[in-house]
């Protein structure tokens, strides 16, 4: 049987420390997929609510239900879409900065690099060795100027990924409250309405357990915030529609 000694050690071999290390460079969808869900199964099922609290049929939820999957879906895709571009395109303007710094005025850009390690604690021979080894590369010398000096990622999100990653999970979360109305089509949503709450809940709470196992949380414990956090919103659509049901009749 493995102890936690063996299981430390086995995570540290240089194979194993490799692999966390290149995946840090990369961009985690997984964000952008939850707030995809989130937000999908939120707005649609405050539709629901709010239709629920007016007293309207369950044709209509399922019109505007689906205008809401297609066209909201589409617009935070596209939001998402225009935020990953634009970080690409900060990530080349800066690029193109520091190699005109570099051309132009290497020692100020060295003294630059100095201080940043400077400031990391290197100190004497060390801190001149390790400023030399940097600034003889100048792809090495411009990487370490964009992530220490601007803070930025050397490899951002693929906008088309961002985009699919969120349109994706905005419709398959956001179809979720609507199917109770389609099987009860031809009756009011105040009826389906406690289907659809119990699952669109458990969409929220697997949500968060999805995100709990990928970022190592315990998995009831994130599902329940998300499941907290996602249930709000509802309920604040539900009384809007409870509260304002005089002019869906009028």
């Amino acid at each position: 049987m493995k102890t936690s000694g063996d299981l430390l050690r086995r995570d540290h071999t240089a194979e194993a420390i490799a692999q966390p290390l290149a995946a840090a460079k990369s961009h985690s969808y997984l964000g952008d997929f939850v707030l995809g869900a989130v937000d999908g199964a939120v707005t649609t099922f405050a539709i629901v609510a709010g239709a629920a609290g007016a007293g309207l049929s369950n044709g209509v939820v399922i019109v505007l239900g689906l205008a809401n999957v297609l066209a909201d879906g589409f617009s935070m895709a596209a939001g998402n879409f225009l935020r990953a571009r634009a970080d690409q395109q900060l990530l080349q303007r800066f690029r193109r900065l520091e190699e005109t710094h570099i051309d132009r005025i290497p020692e100020g850009e060295r003294e630059e690099i100095r201080q940043i390690l400077r400031g990391k604690g290197f100190e004497g021979e060390m801190l001149e060795r390790i400023v030399q080894v940097i600034t003889e590369d100048r792809q090495r010398w411009v990487n370490t100027m964009l992530t220490d000096e601007w803070g930025l990622q050397l490899q951002p999100p693929s906008p088309w990924r961002a985009a699919l990653a969120t349109l994706g999970a905005f419709v398959l979360a956001g179809l979720v409250p609507l199917v109770p109305m389609v099987i009860l089509l031809h009756r009011r949503a105040s009826e389906s309405f406690t289907a659809s709450a119990i699952m669109t809940g458990a969409t929220f709470f697997a949500i968060g357990v999805i995100r709990g196992r990928v970022v190592d949380q315990r998995p009831l414990g994130s599902g329940m915030e998300t499941l907290l956090i996602g249930g709000s919103a509802a309920v604040l659509a539900f009384l809007v529609g409870w509260f304002l049901q005089g002019l869906a009749m009028s």
